[in-house]
């Protein structure tokens, strides 16, 4: 149990943030789904009044109009929060170097987001996702540019394989530029694949963990059920919200199982499902904050409620067991007994994993 205002340490930084950062994804219905400006601003002042200060968008939100809200609510509150924004993702169609990972994309993005949220700096910023063309030698050195011209103050990188994010930390370490502070990837219940490597290479590698997306695009919070299960094709964003849960492919009868055990321990904790979604991820050592996201002043209301959960030992294993995954190689091969006895020779050693 925490509170907003109780704050933790984001990776290797000394940058303190809220257990709980305020995903503005919601902010504008140019997407046809978003909070209005009037909604965007009172989750706002909701969430800095409970002494919140960390707010996550992107250059593309809405279109922009993420960054273009965030400019307006920020104008006398700037200091008070760590802001932090993302490049990667293309914003005009049909032009190749609108989107993308190099040195062009990065500066023309960084320049758009400092407009729109009418400021001179951004607290961290993401890569939002690996483009798979892109040199590691580029990026980082680019982020590093960036640094040390004031433009941004920390990096970050947002779903990319682990091997890639290791390669990409190391050769900043080993060249004295900016290393990466947080890694933001999709983490909930029904997507746990993400403990096979991202979570411990972000522990070993000093990122601090944002889950994206912990209420399993809101499957979690039992709004969907079998009978939407045959939409699994719909994944027009600008649409329906309900498309772009189908497109992640959790929209499942293995994610409906796992929401039916959220509700039955929100029942036991008088609580609400979102709130026992949100909470579990932050069982989890290597999480520093995840990103709640609200469309409505209510949804932000509860979701906070999240950091007032405790969950019993049996409560824990429940969700934990109704959500596992089976292992996979090398720790599938390793873990066994005889692979055991051949590293150990018997021997019982304890110490770092």
């Amino acid at each position: 149990m925490t509170s907003l205002d109780h704050y933790r340490l984001l990776g290797r930084s000394g940058l303190r943030v809220a257990p709980l950062a305020l995903g503005t994804m919601t902010f504008g219905k140019d997407w046809g789904w978003g909070a209005d400006a009037a909604e965007a601003r009172r989750i706002f002042d909701l969430y800095l009044d409970r002494g919140g200060n960390f707010l996550d968008t992107a250059v593309n939100y809405t279109d922009g109009a993420s960054e273009r809200l965030l400019g307006e609510f920020l104008k006398d509150k700037r200091e008070r929060v760590v802001l932090a924004t993302k490049f990667t993702m293309a914003r005009e169609p049909g032009n190749p170097n609108a989107g993308g990972n190099h040195r062009l994309n990065l500066l023309r993005s960084v320049e758009q987001s400092l407009r729109q949220l009418g400021t001179d700096r951004i607290d961290l910023l993401y890569l939002h996702a690996w483009d798979f063309t892109t040199q590691p030698e580029e990026v980082m050195r680019a982020l590093d540019d960036l640094v040390r011209a004031g433009k941004i103050v920390y990096a970050g990188i947002c779903n990319t394989p682990a091997w890639r994010v290791a390669q990409l930390q190391t050769l900043a370490d080993l060249r004295g530029w900016s290393a990466f502070i947080a890694l933001q990837i999709e983490y909930s219940l029904v997507e746990r694949t993400v403990e096979y490597e991202l979570l411990p290479m972000a522990q070993a590698l000093g990122l601090g963990v944002l889950p994206w997306s912990p209420l399993g695009g809101g499957i979690l919070t039992g709004k969907y059920g079998r009978a939407d299960l045959s939409n699994e094709n719909e994944a027009n964003v600008s649409q329906t919200r309900k498309g772009v849960i189908a497109s992640t492919g959790h929209l499942n009868e293995r994610s409906l199982g796992i929401a039916e055990v959220v509700g039955t321990v929100a029942t036991e904790l008088n609580a609400s499902r979102s709130q026992v979604a949100l909470a579990w991820t932050l069982l989890n050592p290597a999480v520093v904050s995840p990103i709640m996201g609200a469309r409505t002043l209510e949804q932000a209301k509860d979701n906070l409620g999240a950091l007032e959960i405790s969950f019993s030992a049996d409560q824990r294993d429940r969700l934990n067991h109704a959500s596992a995954l089976p292992p996979i190689f090398p720790e599938r091969f390793i873990g066994r007994p005889m692979a055991q006895q051949l590293i150990f020779g018997g021997t019982t050693i304890e110490g770092r994993r």
